[in-house]
């Protein structure tokens, strides 16, 4: 029908039908028909899809998407028909690598106590840290990454990244995840057993800033599991989407990812569709969280001071 459309204006649309094989009274059916309710319906969702879609730098998927859609145009329709309109214009879906874990030797149970336990949901901030390593391969060399997240709002509150995956990347790490929050003392710092964490130079770091320090279980990643779910996003969203051409050029890639977009503007579902920052301004009583157009600017700005704590 299509083809028969285009190609009118240089053939005769009786020669193009029996050409292409069209029944020439259901091809003037098809021109001549009224647009339906559901049509320009589709049309509008599409709109908003590609908008997010583009906002969002090609990140997120279907489920995402329908959460953006229900939190900032409030359009409420099923992930089924995000995938299907994302699939009628050919927006790609993305895939993620499983990272490779290299095994260590870990410490006894009785030295590192979990007293997490997978207790997920604090209800304050500043109650729970938890920490981990990745891997990123940069022209044959790699690179590690070490992150923090406050376990009340999902954000990523420090990270580092280092040539070397020692004791001093992790002791950096909290040293910039206490000097943004201003605070240390009481925190549960959560993480598994690998021996930059099992070290006596790190225990005695945490030590002094009096921090408790809680361990998974050996070989038990759901323990730490937000964290880990934060890497496989990070990678399937941001690393394995790009070449990095030297250590710089993917720190400014992690910069831009993390503060750009996972804090301020990708929703989460533990914070029922806000991004980590938005749900930290709701949390400080706050009458309604402040909206984000697709391209993350901020409606409710007069409150914007409260955030980066």
């Amino acid at each position: 029908m299509n083809a028969v459309k285009l190609l009118s204006g240089e053939h005769k649309v009786s020669v193009l039908c029996r050409v292409l094989n069209v029944n020439r009274s259901s091809y003037y059916k098809y021109i001549n028909r009224k647009e339906s309710n559901r049509d320009k319906e589709n049309k509008l969702i599409r709109t908003c899809i590609l908008e997010i879609y583009s906002a969002s730098n090609k990140r997120l998927g279907a489920d995402k998407i329908k959460t953006c859609l229900n939190r900032d145009y409030r359009i409420n329709i099923s992930t089924g028909r995000v995938y299907r309109l994302m699939k009628a214009m050919n927006l790609p879906k993305m895939s993620t690598v499983k990272p490779f874990q290299k095994k260590s030797k870990t410490a006894s149970d009785e030295e590192c106590k979990n007293i997490l336990n997978q207790k997920f949901n604090p209800q304050e901030p500043n109650k729970v840290w938890v920490c981990d390593f990745t891997y990123i391969r940069v022209c044959g060399r790699y690179y590690y990454l070490c992150a923090i997240i406050d376990l009340f709002s999902r954000k990523v509150i420090a990270y580092k990244l280092s040539n070397r995956i020692d004791t001093q990347l992790a002791i950096d790490a909290v040293n910039l995840a206490v000097a943004s929050r201003g605070k240390s003392n009481g925190i549960i710092f959560h993480s598994d057993r690998g021996s930059q964490f099992t070290s006596s130079k790190f225990r005695k770091h945490l030590d002094n800033l009096n921090m408790i320090q809680s361990f998974s279980a050996k070989g038990h990643p759901y323990d730490n599991a937000v964290i880990e779910c934060f890497f496989k996003y990070l990678k399937k969203e941001e690393v394995n989407r790009r070449s990095y051409s030297s250590f710089d050029d993917l720190n400014l890639s992690l910069f831009h990812y993390i503060n750009g977009f996972y804090n301020s503007f990708r929703p989460h579902s533990h914070n029922n569709g806000l991004s980590p920052n938005d749900f930290v301004r709701f949390s400080m009583s706050i009458t309604c969280p402040p909206r984000r157009g697709p391209a993350g600017i901020e409606i409710c700005v007069s409150l914007s001071c409260f955030f980066d704590s």
